[in-house]
């Protein structure tokens, strides 16, 4: 071996083998070739020769007589140059196979994306078929839709009866009867309705024709040819276009499927046109004369299926020609609308062109904060009222509004304009009052989501409490600006009180020991509302109200501070927010609360934000069964510095201004639904359009009502005590059954009656703040239906809580009994052997209570299987000599004295004999007892104890002693 060269294996030699002889045949071939062209034949390759193992002797004797003739070194060369050619030749071999690879590679790729490109343009077109498919599907759905609407589109019993009453009236007709109403819609009476109740009849035949036209091309081969060449090309086109039919005919009848591939000119597609109909129409004709007269014979027969034929192609007839009508109505029906849309776009720009920032209305300020801060207080300082006192409880439980004219504004603020320098440019300020309790979230929110700022009102001795921030909350959402008011400064100690004195002025003139405190509570506040990722800073001292939220203390009782958070209020509004508050009198309105008043009906309390409502307006409201469309009675609201809520003598308007909260009376409001918008349809307004806008934002309280028909029902006066009734029921898993407004009648009662067969203790009626009739009071008492009336929520939800609690405590007495807790014990020692036994014990695991059953587990001698022997019940438990009635594993340290007594069907087991001191106890659990622990004791059960019972599975699949004591006897002593 020369260095350098490398050492071919076995399967390397095979395959340059195998090379070489495909090359040697190639050669041989291309030498075939240019021989029979006339070529010179190309000189055998070196290599080809070494491999061949015939040509050796050959080689060697030129090799001889080279060697005789030139020298040693040339013959070196020339044997070097042998070796270099064979190197070439089978590199050109391995570039040619390399050549073709990649040639049979280009081809097969071509291939390939040749099969890709004709698999993905059968799918483009399979695609568009099922397009078109789907679309005329649609669009037969939609004329069949329209057709059923105009009543157009008959059942098969309505065309029954269609037949009938034609055949009533054809009988009439015959019978020489006038009808006036025919002849006057007929110029020519009874005869012209004869020719087209015969018109119809005729068509049973033809009817008869279709169906039997299948077979006729078998039964006919001896037709002409001028006649026989028709028919085959007819009925493709017939079953091409019943094809069609079938598929956009989802709801058509098997009858009507049967028939339709041999109807040629009747069942044809939607938009057939009528020559198609008269071209397919001539071969029912040649029709042989024995059939003619046997459907004389079977003539009620054929009056059913030529009255059906008929039908439909009065139906296709018709809704063929509707198609144009339907389209013509669209288009009206979507000019009309974009019309009105068009209308609403300009007034809108005008409106919004026709601003000025001269003519602002009043803001809409909203009264955030936790119940008992002070809010309606704060208000009723600023009215002169006494609205706090008046509620019960001294508790807000409805949203309200208070309008504050700037007259009031100027009066109150007075000791903050003392130069007279103050410019109001609004006209005034709309305060909303909103329930701090927790139940009340979604008054809250409505509010909030209402006004232009927000006063949050903090009690400065306790801090930021749960309503506090949850108000803070909504208001961060919304983005809504807010001032806080830090109430109840007369409260720390020391504080001299000067009545509606500005706070600046009351602080410098308090003791210093009070100034230290106020720094110090405010301090706390300041870094409360740090912790919340807010920057709170005195009012005076804020010089960046974007950034920094406003302080303000204020005074409920003395009035101190009042004038600067009014003045606060309307510097920030006029200052700041003049873009917003710019006067629009395109009409915004909001829903505040639906409630009945006596002697006014249902009412709606509106916050009119913006533009004019008049007495008499069609307004169309969001109602939980939909939209409702109703006329304004009369527009009340309540005399200036005066709440919108609480009934007084309200001032009646022809037309209101915003921004102002507003009563409206009118009919059908039973159902609106408070927080959703009021628009008003005026003349260029389209009424379809507002009912879907005002439906759009609709959030319903049905969610909350139990659609099985289970559940307590619930009154309440508002709306919006409604909805917090229903979250309290909600997060208490209590289903509700039905819902009102309103006083409570005998047609509540009787619908609460229900439940007394389905669940007794959900006989139940919440009346929340309204009055509850005589009579139904007396038919409660005797049905036995709970009425829980409170005027405060949390007492509503107190009673019902605590009724509630008696309930499940009832049903936990009841299934007591039942109840097998679960436990694992080690007898110590055995004080008496026998009926009664007492054992003294070790808890292992759960529990041991009094009225447990005891078992232990033995393994029978001669089945050799595990059996429960039952012992008994647990009567009696002792630790020290002292009575328990239940002990768990950590109180056992020193053992437990249980006392064992079987019941009369049992026998008696005998320690020593049934079981020893080796054998562990077991409580007797079974799937019963687990089904009451969950159903009744699920709350009491820990997760170990859980676990032990899943541990004592095993257990529980043993055989009972008792059930097979008798075939265990039986083997024992061989008893067949």
């Amino acid at each position: 071996e020369e260095p350098g060269i490398k050492v071919l294996s076995k399967k390397e030699k095979e395959k340059l083998k195998k090379e070489r002889e495909k090359a040697k045949k190639k050669a041989q071939a291309a030498a075939k070739k240019t021989a029979e062209g006339g070529d010179a034949p190309p000189a055998p390759e070196p290599p080809e020769e070494a491999a061949g193992g015939g040509k050796n002797d050959k080689k060697k004797k030129k090799k001889k007589a080279k060697k005789e003739e030139d020298a040693p070194a040339p013959a070196a060369a020339a044997a070097a140059g042998k070796k270099k050619g064979g190197i070439s030749a089978l590199k050109a071999l391995m570039e040619e196979k390399k050549r073709l690879e990649e040639e049979a590679k280009r081809r097969e790729e071509e291939e390939r994306l040749r099969i890709e490109e004709e698999e993905r343009q059968a799918a483009e077109e399979e695609r568009k078929k099922e397009e078109e498919k789907q679309r005329r599907k649609e669009k037969e759905k939609a004329k069949r839709e329209v057709a059923r609407k105009e009543g157009r589109l008959l059942t098969k019993k309505q065309k029954e009866e269609r037949a009938m009453a034609e055949l009533r009236k054809k009988a009439l007709l015959q019978s020489g009867v006038q009808i006036e109403g025919l002849q006057q819609a007929t110029g020519n009476g009874a005869p012209s309705k004869k020719v087209v109740y015969g018109n119809r009849k005729k068509k049973g035949p033809a009817a008869k024709d279709i169906k039997e036209a299948s077979p006729a091309p078998v039964s006919r081969p001896e037709t002409p040819d001028s006649t026989a060449t028709p028919p085959p090309q007819t009925p493709k086109e017939g079953s091409v276009a019943d094809d069609e039919v079938k598929d956009d005919w989802d709801a058509s009848s098997e009858d009507e499927s049967k028939a339709a591939p041999k109807a040629e000119g009747i069942k044809d597609s939607w938009d057939a046109s009528s020559d198609d109909e008269d071209s397919k129409a001539p071969p029912p004709p040649p029709k042989p004369v024995e059939e003619e007269e046997e459907e004389e014979e079977e003539e009620s027969s054929e009056e059913e299926s030529s009255e059906e034929d008929s039908d439909s192609e009065d139906d296709s007839d018709s809704d063929d020609s509707s198609d144009d009508e339907l389209t013509q109505a669209q288009k009206v029906t979507a000019q009309r609308k974009a019309e009105a849309a068009e209308r609403r776009a300009k007034a809108h720009e005008a409106a919004l062109a026709a601003r000025s920032k001269d003519n602002l209305r009043s803001p809409i300020c909203c009264i955030l904060g936790h119940v008992d801060t002070g809010k309606t207080k704060l208000l009723d300082k600023i009215r002169q009222t006494n609205v706090q006192e008046g509620e019960a409880g001294g508790i807000t439980q409805q949203i309200g509004a208070t309008y504050f004219p700037v007259e009031a504004i100027k009066t109150k603020t007075a000791v903050m304009n003392k130069d007279g320098t103050q410019e109001y440019k609004i006209p005034g300020l709309l305060v909303i009052d909103t329930p701090g309790h927790e139940s009340f979230t979604n008054l809250r929110s409505r509010g909030s989501s209402l006004c232009n700022i927000a006063i949050l009102v903090v009690d400065i001795m306790h801090g930021l409490e749960a309503q506090t921030l949850e108000s803070l909350r909504l208001l961060r959402d919304r983005k809504t600006p807010f001032i806080v008011a830090l109430n109840k400064i007369d409260r720390m100690y020391g504080w001299k009180a000067i009545p509606d004195n500005s706070f600046v002025d009351s602080l410098a003139q308090q003791a210093r020991s009070v100034q230290r405190e106020f720094e110090d509570r405010l301090q706390k506040t300041i870094l409360a509302f740090a912790e919340e990722g807010l920057n709170a800073v005195l009012y005076y001292e804020n010089k960046n109200f974007a950034r920094n939220v406003s302080l303000v203390p204020t005074s409920a009782i003395t009035g101190e501070g009042v004038p600067d958070m009014i003045m606060l209020l309307v510097n920030l509004t006029q200052q700041r927010m003049s873009d917003r508050l710019m006067y629009l009198s395109e009409l915004e309105c909001t829903v505040l609360e639906v409630k009945v008043v006596e002697g006014l009906g249902t009412t709606i309390d509106v916050v009119l934000s913006n533009g004019i409502l008049h007495e008499g307006d069609k307004i169309v409201v969001c109602g939980l069964n939909g939209p409702i469309v109703t006329q304004i009675r009369a527009l009340l609201t309540p005399q200036p510095l005066r709440e919108l809520r609480i009934k007084s003598a309200y001032v009646h308007h022809k037309e209101v201004k915003a921004a102002l909260g507003v009563k409206i009376t009118a009919p059908d409001l039973e159902k609106a639904i408070a927080g959703s918008r009021l628009l008003v349809c005026g003349p260029d307004d389209d009424e379809d359009d507002l009912r879907d806008e005002v439906m759009s934002d609709l959030t319903t309280l049905l969610n909350n009502i139990d659609k099985s028909g289970r559940g307590v029902c619930v009154q309440a006066s508002t709306l919006g005590s409604l909805e917090a009734l229903l979250d309290f029921l909600n997060v208490s898993k209590i289903p509700v059954s039905g819902i009102n407004i309103g006083p409570v009648h005998k047609k509540d009662i009787m619908r609460a009656g229900t439940m007394l067969e389905k669940a007794k203790e959900l006989a139940v009626i919440l009346a929340f703040d309204v009055p509850v009739d005589k009579d139904a009071e007396r038919l409660a008492e005797e049905m036995g239906i709970k009425i829980f009336k409170a005027d405060i929520i949390y007492h509503l939800f107190d009673a019902f809580t605590a009724y509630n609690a008696e309930i499940i405590e009832a049903k936990r007495r009841d299934a007591a009994p039942q109840a097998v807790w679960p436990c694992r014990l080690k007898i110590i020692a055995a004080f008496c052997k026998r009926d009664p036994i007492i054992l003294g014990v070790d808890i292992l695991d759960g529990s041991l209570r009094v009225g447990t059953p005891i078992a232990v587990v033995k393994v029978d001698p001669v089945t050799q299987k595990k059996e429960i022997h039952e012992l008994g019940k647990i009567t009696s438990l002792e630790i020290n000599h002292k009575n328990q009635d239940i002990v768990k594993k950590s109180q056992a340290g020193g053992g437990v004295a249980v006392k064992i007594e079987h019941a009369v069907y049992q026998s008696a087991k005998m320690f020593g004999r049934h079981f020893d001191d080796k054998d562990e106890l077991y409580s007797r659990i079974t799937r019963q007892s687990i089904d009451v622990l969950k159903e009744s004791f699920k709350a009491d059960v820990s997760n170990e104890e859980w676990m032990l019972i899943k541990a004592l599975k095993p257990v529980r699949k043993c055989r009972s002693f008792r059930k097979n004591a008798y075939q265990t006897i039986s083997q024992r002593f061989g008893i067949p």
